[in-house]
């Protein structure tokens, strides 16, 4: 199986090099390799044609197998299906369930026929594997990696190569077909003048930088009062505040961290004495986005904004020449917003920019704009509603401080950092940040907090949120599929005690599909059986498949009850212990592995989780477990008994020595029971999962 994958990937990578080739030296390359262009398409001979010809099985590709395919990608990329193709289908077979990828004791053993997908667009290829009926669909990130590795470093080749230069890398690429993809794309590298950007590994992690313009007009400065609506399954969460931004005209300003493909940012603006001059909506790319916001000659009396935005992939604050680019208008009218589907709409003279591509007939919005139950396109919706933030509905400036853009568009600002905070007053106001029974002191207080601004977590009716109640595998469903947007590994499961009309139905099949549960024996779920520690940790190595490579003793010795975790799930604590994914209250050192997990332990680590996925930003605790924090201990505890005698000498002379960080630590005053109960229900032999709070 992995010599018949690696001829499947050589395949692809040949593709790749070829589909990049003909993008280089024509304009007309996508109409040779199947892709859409805006050129006369015309067949190009020279294009290496047995490398772009879609093999044999392709032809029995089912449908609904590809469509599934295309609109998982444009679901997490945002590319629009249309500018998807197939490049290539071959059937095969799986070692298991798992289609052989997250390969562990959920996969069921067994040969699994079905099919190995390349698709692809102009600048990125993807490799899917799937089950015979297309019911199991999975993204095979390692090798959709190498092969648009391959894409991207082809593409990078200088587009002034000149064409005996172009023939050259050609006749290079048919001979050296059969090698690996690294040796071809070196040596089309090293034959070729780089005068194109490369693309920045870091570029794949989206985030934006923002522009305002006014090309004709007096406005010096505007207000950007900035929110985000995040992607969450098929829906958004709720507005969220990322703060008021001072903009002088023309100059920029960058956001990373914290966001993801399909969030959905909401700029509204206002002028130098407040008023609402211009309301926007876009959405973020797979990559870095540069965003250009176009102003009116006057927009106190002529309310409307261009939105103009595409791939960013270099960071200098312009959209790639070879990205698509959206460009759009909104006006606002009273308490609403119209985005509009033509600029016949519009007195376009006012919107042109010099660096900016010229206004289309018809606007072009991102796939999700145009339809379904979120879409904008002709649509007119309300700027303003009741249960925004306060900070949505205060004046600019009133109720937070305001951020300076600087002139040289140097400025940059941390997104998961402005959620936190501005979490007391960016929030929705139907949404609790703080309970009556967690204090401004619990250890905890900063992961719950944060996951109910996220909609992750809820309190209880009275206020309260009961920190110290367990968790039940059912409530840690819920809380892992508001949590986590992963792809399906496997089949949904028929356990016999979780009926379609339970309330946690759908969480617990969903974080099923992810990966993250096994089942308890028997088909059977036990969705109100309480968690241990450790099956929390184990379920979260197993759902984002965290494993840890070598011996494990050295890492877990650090711990002083490291011999009480069993020999099946060393490695899955080994692995989060690496990934600073571990807390432990009260004794940072005390894994308390069979202890009932409670609320709040299941927050801090649930929280941790997601910092160690790139979705949130991390959130320092004295109880948080490090690596290297635990070996430096492991090194003090080991001292011979003279340095303590030398330490004691520097007491002795009045200076502080270096204090342990659980030295007067864990006194219970929160409440919290440090005892060693065990789960109720019976023992439990998944590995780790369990559950949360159901919103």
């Amino acid at each position: 199986m992995k010599n018949k994958n690696q001829r499947f990937l050589t395949a692809c990578s040949q593709a790749a090099l070829a589909m990049a080739y003909v993008a280089m030296v024509s304009p007309m390359a996508y109409a040779a390799s199947g892709f859409s262009t805006t050129v006369e398409e015309k067949a190009i001979s020279s294009a290496s044609p047995n490398l772009l010809a879609v093999n044999p099985d392709s032809k029995d590709l089912p449908e609904n197998i590809k469509a599934s395919i295309f609109e998982d990608i444009s679901r997490r990329t945002s590319t629009e299906i249309s500018s998807l193709r197939l490049v290539r289908a071959e059937k095969t077979t799986w070692a298991n369930s798992c289609l052989g990828l997250n390969e562990n004791d959920s996969c069921s053993r067994g040969i699994v026929p079905g099919w190995q997908v390349v698709v692809a667009d102009k600048q990125q290829m993807w490799v899917y594997r799937t089950d015979k009926s297309g019911e199991i669909a999975k993204l095979d990130e390692a090798s959709t990696q190498a092969v648009s590795a391959t894409m991207a470093r082809v593409q990078s080749v200088s587009l002034k190569s000149s064409s005996s230069t172009v023939q050259r890398e050609t006749l290079t690429v048919q001979q050296r077909s059969s090698q690996s993809i690294t040796q071809t794309s070196a040596v089309v590298s090293q034959r070729s003048t780089q005068t194109a950007t490369n693309i920045s590994v870091n570029s794949k992690k989206p985030g934006f930088t923002l522009a305002i313009w006014q090309p004709s007009g007096s406005l010096q400065q505007v207000t950007a009062r900035i929110s985000l609506k995040a992607k969450r399954g098929k829906g958004y969460a709720k507005e969220r505040f990322l703060g008021d931004y001072k903009y002088k005209l023309k100059s920029k300003a960058k956001f990373t961290k914290g966001l993801k493909a399909g969030d959905r940012v909401v700029v509204r603006l206002y002028d130098t004495q407040n008023r609402f001059i211009g309301y926007s909506e876009f959405e973020c790319l797979s990559a870095n986005t540069a965003v250009n916001l176009v102003l009116s000659a006057n927009p106190t009396e002529y309310k409307v904004v261009r939105t103009v935005y595409g791939l960013d992939t270099n960071f200098d604050g312009e959209v790639d020449s070879e990205s698509k680019t959206y460009n759009y208008f909104s006006q606002i009218n009273g308490d609403r917003v119209t985005f509009f589907n033509s600029e016949r709409q519009v007195r376009v003279d006012q919107f042109q920019v010099q660096d900016l591509s010229s206004v289309p007939l018809t606007s072009v919005y991102p796939v999700s704009f145009t339809k379904g139950e979120f879409a904008l396109a002709s649509q007119s919706i309300a700027t303003f509603s009741s249960n925004l933030a306060a900070a949505l509905k205060a004046t600019p400036g009133s109720l937070v401080q305001m951020n300076e853009v600087s002139e040289d568009s140097d400025s940059t600002f941390d997104v998961s950092q402005l959620m936190m905070d501005y979490r007391e007053v960016g929030v929705a106001s139907n949404i609790r940040t703080q309970f009556t029974d967690v204090s401004t002191n619990h250890w905890a207080k900063d992961f719950i907090a944060e996951l109910a601004a996220l909609e992750i977590i809820d309190g209880f009716p009275d206020g309260t949120f009961r920190p110290d109640e367990q968790v039940t595998r059912a409530q840690f469903a819920a809380m892992i599929n508001q949590g986590f947007e992963k792809a399906k590994i496997r089949n949904s499961a028929k356990f016999k005690d979780v009926s379609r009309a339970y309330w946690a139905y759908n969480a617990i099949q969903e974080a099923y599909q992810m990966g993250f549960f096994n089942s308890a024996g028997s088909n059977r779920f036990n969705p109100t059986q309480a968690l241990s520690r450790l099956e929390v940790m184990t379920y979260l190595a197993q759902g984002l498949n965290y494993t840890f490579n070598g011996s494990n003793s050295a890492i877990l010795a650090a711990y002083t009850d490291a011999d009480s975790i069993r020999s099946d799930v060393r490695n899955a604590v080994a692995a989060l212990t690496e990934r600073g994914i571990i807390v432990n209250y009260p004794n940072i050192q005390t894994l308390n592995a069979d202890k009932v997990a409670t609320r709040a332990e299941v927050c801090a680590l649930l929280y941790k989780a997601l910092v160690s996925a790139g979705e949130v930003t991390d959130i320092s605790s004295e109880y948080a477990v490090e690596a290297q924090k635990l070996e430096e201990q492991k090194v003090e505890a080991q001292k011979p008994e003279t340095e303590t005698e030398q330490i004691s000498e520097v007491e002795g002379q009045g200076r502080k020595p270096r204090r342990n960080c659980n030295q007067g630590i864990g006194n219970g005053s929160e409440g919290c029971d440090p005892g060693n109960s065990r789960p109720h229900g019976g023992s439990n032999d998944e590995g780790g999962r369990t559950p949360g709070n159901k919103k």
